[in-house]
Parts: C-alpha cells; sequence; structure tokens
C-alpha cells in the first residue's frame, strides 16, 4: 500500500519545535540589555528584584571584549530560557552583540513561544520601532560596516519586539518611581513564567535541617503530629 509523503516543510517545522520543550527550560528569564547603558542602573535592580522573587534568571555578567559574534553560551542561555526580558537604552542599537541577541530571542519567540517583554529605558519606543534618534545614527555606522542583509534582520527584529506590550521608564524617575516599576514587571513576569522552585545543584546548609525535621517525625511517629516549616517565598 502507498502511503502519501510527508510534507519535508511541515517535518522541518515540527522537528524544530519539538527539539525544546517546556520542561527542557533551564532559565525562567534571559535579561538582555547594553552593560555601558543599564547595568548599574535599572537592569541591575530588575534583576535583584527577579531573583529575590524566586524567578531563575541569565543575565551576561562578562565585561571583557567579545568576538564577532555572540558565545555559544549565550544562544544556549537564550534557547533554554522561558521568556526575555530586552532593556532597550539609548545605546543599545550600536552593539551588534545585543541586535544578535534579540534576533535570536525573537527567533525563539516564534519557534519555541517564548514570552518577550520589551522596557523601554530613558528611549522613545518609536526611536526603537522605526530606528531614529539614536538608533538612526547607530544603523548609518552599521550599513557601513556589515551585510545589507544582517543589518535588515536587525531592523526587523527591533521593529518586531518593541511593537510588544512592555514598559517606559524616563532616568529622571524618582527612586520610589522606579522601585514601583521594576515590581511591576516582577509582578506580571512571575504571572506568565510561573516559576518553579530552584534548587542549586549543591545546596548548602540543608542537610542539618533534613536530619532535624527526619528526629522529629520519629520521635512522634506514634502518636501523629503537624509540623510547621517556614522560609522565604
Amino acid at each position: 500500500m502507498n502511503f502519501p509523503r510527508k510534507s519535508p516543510t511541515f517535518y522541518s517545522l515540527k522537528k524544530r519545535n519539538t527539539s525544546l520543550t517546556p520542561h527542557q527550560f533551564h532559565y525562567d528569564v534571559f535579561l538582555s540589555f547594553r552593560g555601558e547603558d543599564t547595568r548599574k542602573t535599572i537592569s541591575d535592580d530588575l534583576y535583584n528584584a527577579l531573583i529575590e522573587a524566586g524567578i531563575h534568571t541569565f543575565r551576561d555578567d562578562d565585561e571583557l571584549p567579545r568576538g564577532n559574534d555572540i558565545s555559544s553560551e549565550l544562544i544556549k542561555a537564550i534557547r533554554e530560557s522561558r521568556a526575555s526580558i530586552v532593556v532597550f537604552s539609548k545605546d543599545y542599537g550600536s552593539s551588534r552583540w545585543c541586535l544578535d541577541e534579540l534576533v535570536e530571542i525573537l527567533e525563539c519567540k516564534r519557534t519555541v513561544d517564548q514570552l518577550v517583554f520589551p522596557v523601554f529605558y530613558d528611549v522613545d519606543r518609536d526611536d526603537v520601532i522605526r530606528q531614529t534618534g539614536s538608533f538612526e545614527a547607530a544603523f548609518a555606522r552599521h550599513e557601513f560596516r556589515f551585510d545589507g542583509d544582517k543589518v535588515e534582520k536587525w531592523r526587523g527584529a527591533l521593529t518586531e519586539v518593541a511593537r510588544l506590550d512592555g514598559w517606559e521608564l524616563c532616568h529622571h524617575a524618582s527612586r520610589s518611581e522606579k522601585s514601583e516599576f521594576v515590581q511591576e514587571i516582577v509582578t506580571k513576569v512571575r504571572h506568565k513564567v510561573k516559576p518553579k522552585l530552584f534548587v542549586a545543584k549543591h545546596p548548602i546548609g540543608l542537610v542539618s535541617r533534613i536530619e532535624e525535621l527526619k528526629s522529629l517525625c520519629k520521635d512522634r511517629l506514634d502518636d501523629g503530629c503537624v509540623i510547621g516549616i517556614h522560609g522565604p517565598l
């Protein structure tokens, strides 16, 4: 009996979508930002707040000069993240590595339904969408240095991601406004991502507590008991 041939295109897409199933996500969030602009301001505050909320977050802490392309470790981290937060700043568009990250993030959004949350810090959303303002000068340099197809891919990624629902904040905002801003992002991301409990590979200080718990249970096994356990959420 002859069976109809499967469409090669359909098989290719199915193969790609099932190559990274939800249970294989290692991080809840990948944090993309231009280090020189926001590492010691909004990005640092946001990272710390995400960690405190129990959201397992990856950020690139490597401040050393990079090669021509983003590292395989960064690509792997993006692909293993359930969501990405992209912090757009005035000089985000001048970094080819940030732009390459953005292209990879957008690819994951399309292929594995990665959630993407844009944050606009001291930059106008329209400038990101249309590559005007500080982005215009950056792309004038890119078009002189890089292949046209690559530059168009960067432009397309900026436009598509910047049109997603996100948050905008001016650097002149007060400390309390910034704190509320960060907490609003964390609350929304936590609701969408629903992070699972992250346990370190080699947890420290748990063995003695587990032994104490076993002892309490053993001593009251015949009578029955209720034991309360408390700690940070």
